[in-house]
């Protein structure tokens, strides 16, 4: 089966693990990888025979036959590489809060993978919070306010993690109204060093407008909407079932890794990369049914 060549700008934890995840698809094909400096990750992947470079961005378009670039670098960095990315056609799967294209979370809105070739996957949190959010207000008439606590180890937030927590609040509560569906929304990040370490838990309070729907419908759509995400993420797991307090809902849930490169531990990074890899699954399946394959 045709597969279409991607590469993976940013030869971090994140990269690591996107690329083990690429390697398994049925769709995507390992290309390049692509650095600024010699590393552990990019000595990683010159091992097992993908083409590496420490070029950065221009490095790797200058595979001429990668189509799709995942951006695993930092806000800052993702501002400087996406016009570029622009300019050469390609398309760009933005794991950093730089939020250039719009935001795109596979549970809710992959529908919005049409002309856009530029997606911001938001945040781990955002993945792992906002398609409860949009479960809740879609049976209670909308949401006045939605509040996310993202709480995940310490040991699996790096440097990049770090020196992103403002973008990375400020970019989930934007796609809290965005793409869940609430009128306001707000996001906390906690960083929990526990040893040994803890899975990645997300609480989830949303005051919605109509709560007459009761318990049982919001349940209903929580638990489909759990399914989903399991469809792509098969380490989530909603943790403590909706509950209703007057106009407020309350819901946690959990994210185990999956273990590719990553501990199993560090939800947080695999939810963002498996979302990352379901989107670019639907723009290679588009463009291999499109005879657009190299």
């Amino acid at each position: 089966m045709d597969k279409i060549k991607v590469g993976v700008l940013g030869p971090g934890n994140i990269g690591s693990d996107l690329m083990y995840k690429i390697l398994r698809s049925k769709y995507l094909d390992m290309k390049v990888m692509a650095g600024i400096v010699e590393s552990e990750g990019i000595r990683r992947a010159d091992g097992m025979g993908i083409a590496t470079t420490t070029d950065g961005i221009d490095g790797l378009l200058a595979h001429e036959d990668v189509q799709i670039v995942f951006d695993a670098t930092s806000a800052a960095a993702h501002l400087g590489a996406a016009p570029k990315i622009a300019e050469a056609g390609r398309y760009a799967i933005d794991l950093t809060p730089a939020a250039v294209g719009p935001y795109l979370v596979p549970s809710v809105n992959i529908d919005r993978i049409g002309s856009e070739k530029n997606v911001n996957m938001v945040t781990c949190g955002g993945q792992a919070t906002i398609p409860i959010v949009h479960a809740i207000q879609s049976v209670c008439g909308g949401a006045e306010y939605a509040e996310i606590v993202a709480c995940i180890s310490s040991y699996s937030a790096g440097p990049g993690t770090r020196a992103n927590i403002d973008e990375f609040t400020e970019t989930t509560s934007k796609a809290i109204v965005e793409v869940g569906g609430a009128e306001r929304g707000k996001a906390i990040i906690i960083l929990n060093p526990a040893d040994p370490p803890l899975l990645m838990t997300n609480t989830i309070y949303v005051k919605v407008k109509d709560p007459s729907a009761g318990i049982g419908a919001i349940t209903k759509s929580v638990e489909g909407m759990v399914a989903r995400l399991q469809e792509y993420v098969p380490g989530y797991t909603l943790r403590v079932p909706p509950l209703l307090d007057g106009d407020k809902v309350t819901v946690s849930v959990q994210v185990k890794g999956a273990g590719d490169f990553l501990p199993v531990y560090s939800g947080n990074l695999d939810i963002i990369n498996s979302a990352a890899i379901a989107t670019a699954e639907v723009i290679a399946e588009r463009i291999l049914n499109e005879g657009g394959a190299e």
